[in-house]
C-alpha cells in the first residue's frame, strides 16, 4: 500500500519544489525592480573638500529664489488648557480606569551585550481581549492582531505619560507662549509653523448652528498668539489638522462621514476669517495616511475604534484606510478653494498645502519585497495625486528609513537609531526628494520640509543629523528640484503622541518638576549658526561627527523606547521607562551610508555560495558587479576605530574639535 504513495510523494514534492522556485524567482524580479526604483546609487552634487559644503540664500524671498529656515509644533503637543482627545485618551487608560504612576521598568532579557531588551508590551483592551500592535509602517504601521487571552495587563494608552510631572501642562504654550517663542526667534528662524486645535474653536459638534457652537473667546486668544509671533518677527505657517479630532466627531466615526468633511470646512472658514491676514502657509493636513493607519486601521491613537473586520480588510481597496483618505483628500480640495476665494476677495496671497509623512522603506530579505512594495503603493503617491491640482506647495514630513521584515519593522543592529525607532537616513531625504520631483514635476510644485528631526536626549546624533539633512536638501536643490524652506521639529521636548514624554525631539531640554525650565542643548546652538549664516560648513560637520564617533567608540548608550521582541521585531506600543541602546559606529552620513544586502537565510547563503564559487575562480581578483548581484549585495563592515571615522575630507580628532561648533 505504501509503495503507492510514492510516486504521490515524488510529483507532490516536485510541485513544492517548482512553487518555491517560482516565489524566489518572483521575489528576485521584485527586488531586482524595488532596487533600480529606490536603491540606485548617489549621484552626489555636492563638493565635500569645499569649506561651505551647502549655501542657502536666506536674504531674498521665496518668491525671488530664496529660503527659509523654520522651527515647527502642534497644539496637542504644547498647549495648556486643552480638552482633546489626546488627554481623554492618556487619561482613560484601557487597562487601569484610575491610572496609576508606573513605578517600574518593564520585564527584560538581557543580551549578550548587556543591553536590557523589553519582552512584548500589550495593550489590553477589555478583559478576555487583547491586542497585539504591530508597527508597521508596511500595509498599516500598526494593524493591530486579536487574540483571546484571560489576562490582564496594566499598560496605558499613552506611554511615559503617568510618570511624568504634571503632563496635562504639556508645554504651557496656551498661557505662556512667549518662552517657545523667544528660543525660537533666537535662532534666527523666520517662519514658525503652529496649529489651532479644532475641538478648542468647536467644542460640541455644531447640530444647532456653527455661531452656537463656536468658542469666540479661543478664537481671539489663538489671534493673539498669532500676533506674538510676528511680534517676534517670525511669519506663521498654520495647520489645521494635526493629528487631533474632536471626541464629538469620534464618537459618530469622525473620517469615515462625509459629514465631517462639512464640518471641517466649517471650521476652516471660521480660522481664514479669523487670521487670514496673518498666515503665510496653510497646511491643512498633516500626515493624513499616518493618521488614517494609527486611528482607524490599529486603534493605536484616539478617535478610531476600530473591531475585528475594519483591521482585517483595512488594506483592500474598499477598506476603511482608503474610505478615510478618500474624505480627507475631499476635505483638502474644498478648503483649499475656500482659502483662496477669501483671500482673493480680501486681496491676500495664500499658499496652501499639506504636510507629507515620507519614510524610506526598503526590505530585510528577499520574502519581504512585496511587504515593502505595498506599503510605498499605498502610502506614497496616493493621496498627493488625488490633490495634486489642489496645492501650491507639498511639504514633506522625513524622519528616517524604515526596514520591513515580516509582520513588522526591523531594528537593525548595525543601525543607527532615534530614541522612538526611526534609523537615521539622511540619503533616504535626497532620495525621496527627487522621487517627488521627477512625478510631480510637469505641476512646477515647490517642496517644503515641513518636519525633520531626531529623538535625542544626548544631543549627539542630533548635531549630525542637522547638517546631514540639510546637505541632503541642498544637493536636491543642486538637482532641480525646487525647496522653499526647511522646518525642525521641534524647538522643546514635548508630548509625542502616544510616545508620551519619552522621546526627546527638542533643541531645548525641559525640566518639567522645575516649573517646565528650559535648557538649550548644543545642538540648538549648532542650528542657531546655520541658520544666521545660511552655511553648513565642513567644520561643523567634522566636529559634530568626529564627537558623536568617539562617544560610540567609548561604548556609550542612550534611551530608546521602542518594545523589541527576540526577532528583532519593534512594536508601535512605546515604554514608560526607555532602555539603553549603544550608539553605532557607522557611516551614515549623506552619501557615505552604504546599504546592506537582503539579510534573510536565503539571500545570506546564496551570498556565500557566490563568494566561495568566485574566490575558487578568480582567486583574490576584484569582482565585478553582475546583475545576479542586484540582490546579493556584501554586507558593509561599520567603523571599528578612531583611525576609521576621521572624515574622508581630512579631519583631525582632537579634543579642540570635540566642541560644539557655537558655544
Amino acid at each position: 500500500m505504501g509503495i503507492h504513495f510514492v510516486p504521490i510523494l515524488l510529483n507532490a514534492s516536485k510541485l513544492v519544489g517548482v512553487l518555491a522556485t517560482l516565489s524566489v524567482t518572483a521575489n528576485t524580479i521584485a527586488f531586482i525592480r524595488f532596487r533600480k526604483k529606490f536603491l540606485e546609487p548617489l549621484d552626489n552634487p555636492l563638493d565635500e573638500s569645499a569649506e561651505d559644503l551647502a549655501t542657502f540664500d536666506t536674504d531674498k524671498n521665496e518668491d525671488d529664489g530664496g529660503f527659509f529656515f523654520g522651527l515647527a509644533t502642534a497644539p496637542a503637543h504644547v498647549e495648556d488648557d486643552l480638552h482633546d482627545a489626546w488627554l481623554e485618551f492618556a487619561e482613560n487608560d484601557t487597562a487601569d480606569s484610575n491610572p496609576r504612576p508606573s513605578q517600574q521598568p518593564p520585564k527584560g532579557s538581557r543580551s549578550k551585550g548587556g543591553i536590557e531588551e523589553p519582552t512584548l508590551q500589550y495593550t489590553v483592551t477589555k478583559k478576555g481581549m487583547k491586542s497585539l500592535k504591530m508597527a508597521m509602517e508596511a500595509i498599516s504601521r500598526g494593524f493591530e492582531r486579536f487574540s483571546e487571552k484571560e489576562e490582564e495587563e496594566e499598560c496605558h494608552n499613552v506611554a511615559a505619560w503617568h510618570n511624568a510631572h504634571h503632563p496635562e501642562e504639556r508645554l504651557r504654550f496656551w498661557s505662556d507662549p512667549d518662552t517657545e517663542l523667544r528660543l525660537a526667534k533666537d535662532t534666527g528662524i523666520t517662519v514658525f509653523r503652529m496649529g489651532v486645535d479644532w475641538t478648542r474653536i468647536m467644542p460640541e459638534e455644531p447640530i444647532n448652528g456653527i455661531p452656537n457652537s463656536v468658542n469666540r473667546a479661543a478664537l481671539e486668544h489663538y489671534r493673539w498668539i498669532i500676533e506674538r509671533v510676528h511680534a517676534y518677527g517670525m511669519r506663521v505657517m498654520l495647520t489645521l489638522f494635526h493629528h487631533s479630532l474632536p471626541p464629538w466627531a469620534a464618537a459618530y466615526g469622525g473620517w469615515k462621514h462625509e459629514k465631517t468633511v462639512n464640518y471641517f470646512l466649517e471650521f476652516t472658514k471660521i480660522a481664514v476669517e479669523n487670521f487670514a491676514q496673518l498666515v503665510d502657509y496653510w497646511v491643512t493636513f498633516n500626515e493624513p495616511h499616518v493618521f488614517a493607519m494609527l486611528t482607524y486601521c490599529a486603534g493605536a491613537w484616539p478617535g478610531g475604534h476600530p473591531d475585528l473586520l475594519e483591521v482585517a480588510t483595512a488594506a483592500m481597496p474598499q477598506g476603511v484606510f482608503n474610505h478615510v483618505m478618500h474624505w480627507m483628500a475631499v476635505a483638502h480640495s474644498k478648503a483649499f478653494d475656500l482659502i483662496h476665494e477669501f483671500s482673493k476677495n480680501s486681496s491676500l496671497n495664500a499658499r496652501v498645502g499639506i504636510a507629507h509623512h515620507v519614510s524610506f522603506m526598503r526590505p530585510y530579505g528577499l520574502f519581504d519585497v512585496p511587504g515593502a512594495v505595498l506599503s510605498n503603493t499605498m502610502t506614497l503617491f496616493p493621496y498627493i495625486d488625488s490633490i495634486s491640482d489642489k496645492l501650491d506647495f507639498l511639504g514633506i514630513n522625513y524622519y528616517g528609513q524604515e526596514v520591513l521584515s515580516a509582520p513588522g519593522l526591523k531594528l537593525v543592529g548595525n543601525d543607527e537609531y532615534s530614541e522612538s525607532g526611526r534609523a537615521v537616513y539622511p540619503d533616504g531625504l535626497y532620495r525621496m526628494l527627487l522621487k517627488f520631483h521627477e512625478r510631480y514635476k510637469h505641476l512646477n510644485l515647490p517642496f517644503i520640509i515641513t518636519e525633520n528631526g531626531v529623538s535625542d536626549a544626548t544631543d549627539l546624533i542630533r548635531r549630525p543629523y542637522i547638517l546631514e539633512h540639510l546637505l541632503a536638501v541642498r544637493a536636491a536643490m543642486n538637482k532641480g528640484v525646487q525647496v522653499l524652506g526647511y522646518l525642525f521639529w521641534t524647538t522643546s521636548d514635548n508630548w509625542e503622541w502616544a510616545d508620551g514624554y519619552g522621546p526627546k525631539f527638542g533643541l531645548v531640554a525641559v525640566d518639567r518638576p522645575n516649573n517646565l525650565a528650559r535648557i538649550p542643548r548644543p545642538s540648538y546652538f549648532l542650528f542657531s549658526e546655520v541658520v544666521k549664516t545660511g552655511k553648513v560648513t565642513r567644520q561643523q560637520r567634522e566636529i559634530a561627527w568626529n564627537e558623536l564617533q568617539i562617544a560610540a567608540a567609548e561604548g556609550k548608550t542612550r534611551p530608546f523606547y521602542r518594545a523589541v521582541n527576540k526577532l528583532g521585531l519593534m512594536y508601535s506600543g512605546g515604554l514608560d521607562i526607555p532602555i539603553q541602546r549603544p550608539l553605532i559606529q557607522r557611516d551614515w552620513r549623506f552619501n557615505h551610508y552604504q546599504l546592506d544586502g537582503l539579510k534573510d537565510p536565503l539571500s545570506c547563503t546564496f551570498r556565500f555560495v557566490f563568494a566561495v564559487f568566485f574566490w575558487k575562480r578568480g582567486g583574490n581578483r576584484k569582482l565585478k558587479k553582475s546583475s545576479t548581484e542586484g540582490y546579493l549585495d556584501h554586507n558593509y563592515s561599520s567603523i571599528t576605530t578612531k583611525d576609521r571615522f576621521i572624515p574622508s575630507v581630512g579631519a583631525e580628532v582632537n579634543e579642540e574639535n570635540l566642541q560644539p561648533a557655537a558655544v
